[in-house]
């Protein structure tokens, strides 16, 4: 059974700045269509066309912060992005949101229109308590799209994992495959994330929360709120 997040106190002492927002739903319908989701992407999509939105950065503070971080704890920033730049990048080029299914096409409209790092998992995938630690020898990760490549990460990266089966590398560059979220799962945590509080304010991630929160509720039976930070370490 899930327990929950936990912030590993290494974590929350090197980057006490760090937030997480849950958004839990529980009886969730992925595999129906999500009318409000698609109309915001569209109009996103226009406003990218149109030259009237921005997306951020690599010297936007939303990016930079999380550019900072990583080269913290020994990653290359450009070599393996946080999720954020990476998907910013991929829709400046194309002009388009790529689609895998209204709930992660949901967390990814949120992500950049907020400009904050999102995801989620499958509850129905976890168990136990879902660290957010630093790696140690002997975790294991297995890259989604690709479960029979499994991968040991260099210990000192932040991630979250559970147990040794780590489920994203490098904070939040890629998610592990046992954990994603199809249009089969029915219950699901979106996360959204914050390195640095200087960068984003608690009240812009409350505002993020709050939109992701009331795009997913039409299509859930729950949904639930959360805040973990650095006062939540164990």
């Amino acid at each position: 059974m899930f327990e929950g997040f936990v912030l590993d106190p290494a974590v929350s002492r090197d980057f006490p700045g760090c937030q997480v927002r849950l958004v839990t739903a529980r009886g969730l319908r992925n595999a129906q269509e999500w009318p409000a989701t698609a109309q915001a992407i569209d109009e996103l999509q226009a406003e990218l066309a149109a030259g009237t939105r921005a997306l951020a950065g690599e010297e936007h503070p939303f990016v930079a912060s999380w550019f900072e971080a990583y080269r913290r704890f020994g990653t290359n920033p450009r070599r393996s992005r946080p999720s954020l730049n990476a998907l910013t990048r991929r829709v400046e080029r194309s002009g388009v949101l790529p689609r895998v299914s209204p709930a992660v096409d949901t967390y990814n409209l949120v992500s950049v229109r907020y400009g904050v790092p999102a995801g989620a998992f499958d509850l129905d995938r976890l168990s136990g308590r879902v660290v957010i630690r630093y790696s140690v020898e002997g975790d294991l990760f297995t890259p989604i799209g690709e479960p029979d490549a499994p991968e040991a990460p260099k210990p000192g990266e932040v991630v979250y994992a559970q147990g040794a089966q780590v489920l994203t590398r490098h904070w939040n560059h890629r998610d592990a495959d046992a954990t994603k979220v199809t249009e089969e799962s029915a219950n699901v945590v979106f996360l959204l994330e914050r390195v640095d509080r200087s960068a984003v304010s608690d009240e812009h991630m409350s505002e993020a929360q709050e939109c992701l929160a009331d795009l997913v509720r039409p299509h859930a039976d729950e949904v639930v709120l959360g805040v973990l930070g650095p006062e939540h370490a164990g």
